[in-house]
């Protein structure tokens, strides 16, 4: 059983992140590194269709974002709607929650390319300025273990940049798309973890992550999880606003999951990490 401490909540609360090392039990995990290759393959035959190799910010066989295809998964939900995710966004972002968005990010071998600077909300501000939402939660959940060889995430704590409760203006990067929220010296403090280890860090730290020099992949399950669906100016969930958690009890209904809690799941913007 795993425990996340007292002193682990106040960080997250302080800092914007908490790390749980090798928590994912090893049958999840490989259910996960399964899945991934399923995944990988899938997006490489949607981009051949397309006829295309860049497709916004994936580029063939060197960074891959694929996002919101749980349902598409029979066991993916083992693992979103688990009682383990259950205690980390319990931790973080309360007894209430929804699954906002979920998504693979893999760096390719010896091509993975780097990730800039940003906030995870300032993707949702970028597309909506107007948005007010309070941080959700990102989930960065390792399939191999990570360093800074082969692109490990960097976090800027909330301390050091300024970003508690603030969601910075971010501007786009020409060839990559990457939206960037942050140009200053701090290089952010590297996470070195073993496959299997879970960092939460909220949607407002900022982070980044840098290629990948190894002859293999780098590979990341990440779901996020919100307090409150996260709704457009037309009123609709954002992402998704898929009810998981309502006052501390698992409350996920996966013969029923067609939809979201605002209705049938709507067309998605992009939300990256």
């Amino acid at each position: 059983m795993m425990t996340i401490s007292s002193e682990q909540r106040e960080q997250y609360q302080r800092e914007g992140y908490l790390i749980l090392p090798a928590v994912i039990p090893g049958d999840m995990l490989t259910m996960l590194r399964e899945e991934c290759s399923y995944y990988l393959g899938y997006y490489d035959s949607i981009m051949d269709a397309k006829g295309v190799e860049t497709d916004n910010l994936s580029h063939r066989g060197k960074r891959y974002f694929i996002n919101n295809r749980y349902r598409l998964s029979q066991r993916l939900w083992q693992f979103i709607f688990s009682d383990l995710m259950a205690q980390v966004v319990e931790a973080t972002v309360g007894p209430t929650a929804y699954l906002f968005h979920e998504q693979w990010v893999v760096k390719g071998a010896e091509q993975g390319m780097k990730f800039s600077w940003h906030q995870d909300s300032g993707y949702v501000k970028w597309y909506d300025p107007s948005t007010n939402h309070k941080p959700y939660v990102t989930c960065w959940c390792t399939l191999d273990d990570v360093s800074e060889e082969n692109g490990t995430v960097y976090l800027l704590p909330h301390s050091r940049a300024g970003t508690r409760g603030k969601i910075i203006d971010h501007f786009k990067e020409e060839k990559t798309n990457d939206l960037i929220g942050y140009t200053g010296d701090d290089p952010g403090d590297a996470v070195i973890v073993p496959a299997g280890s879970i960092v939460a860090f909220d949607s407002f730290v900022f982070h980044r992550s840098g290629p990948n020099r190894t002859n293999r992949m780098r590979r990341i399950y990440l779901p996020q999880y919100s307090a409150a669906p996260i709704l457009r100016p037309d009123g609709k969930p954002w992402a998704m606003a898929t009810p998981f958690l309502d006052h501390g009890r698992n409350v996920y209904d996966h013969t029923g999951d067609t939809a979201d809690a605002f209705g049938p799941f709507p067309k998605m913007e992009p939300v990256i990490t």
